[in-house]
């Protein structure tokens, strides 16, 4: 693992990066080792739309995507390139508003036999996310710190302490939370993102669809009275 701090990723809270308007407006990054990014895109379904020289025209392909849509989006547009990280090339994926690195079906097949990483935020909420995935399953994964999910949630434990992620109870008020995430990715994968790596780097992007919602077959009326009984009915769909 490299030696990388938080204070490495300071950069992320200068009003004129790339992550200011990523946290305003959520994003996912998504970083796979030995994945191209068109193996990436297969995995995720995603229809191609060409490539994007630069960051910066990404975002504005992003915001033009948003416009072809009425009402709630039924795609997102994600851009991926290739980066030299620890044991080999990586493929790094980058979505705003979007949920590539959040999704399970894609996390496990993207990692089957390998890594990925990814972290996310929805956007103007304090709901930031952290995914590390080992050979098709997830290890760790959590929101805050202190709340770990995954079949070795503890696993990262000693490197987040030595990131001021503190596993087991409040979080230092002098750490900045996204940029340690940020440096505990690194750490993981050997790839420095920069603010200059995203600004420079050429895109392949693809339309990337939508989950389609699980269809649903009843609701659970749960019903609590003045005594503290409580009383459950189960409805069909096709009761109602």
């Amino acid at each position: 693992m490299t030696s990388v701090t938080a204070a490495d990723y300071g950069w992320i809270r200068s009003s004129s990066s790339f992550f200011d308007f990523a946290l305003q407006n959520g994003y996912t990054m998504t970083l796979v080792r030995g994945v191209t990014p068109a193996e990436l895109f297969t995995v995720a379904e995603a229809e191609p739309r060409g490539t994007c020289a630069g960051l910066t025209e990404l975002i504005e392909r992003h915001k033009e995507s948003l416009s072809d849509w009425d009402d709630w989006p039924e795609s997102f547009l994600a851009g991926a390139f290739t980066v030299p990280g620890a044991g080999g090339d990586w493929t790094l994926a980058l979505d705003l508003g979007g949920d590539l690195g959040t999704r399970p079906s894609i996390m496990e097949a993207l990692s089957a036999g390998t890594r990925a990483v990814s972290h996310s935020s929805n956007g103007g909420k304090p709901m930031h996310f952290f995914h590390w995935y080992e050979d098709g399953e997830l290890r760790t994964t959590f929101e805050s710190p202190a709340h770990r999910t995954g079949s070795t949630p503890d696993a990262l434990n000693a490197v987040m302490r030595e990131l001021g992620l503190n596993p087991s109870g409040d979080e230092d008020a002098d750490v900045d939370t996204k940029a340690a995430v940020l440096a505990l990715t690194e750490r993981l994968t050997g790839v420095r993102v920069t603010e200059e790596l995203l600004a420079g780097a050429e895109y392949r992007t693809g339309e990337v669809p939508e989950e389609p919602a699980e269809e649903w077959k009843g609701v659970v009326i749960d019903i609590t009275d003045a005594h503290g009984g409580r009383t459950s009915v189960e409805v069909r769909r096709d009761q109602l």
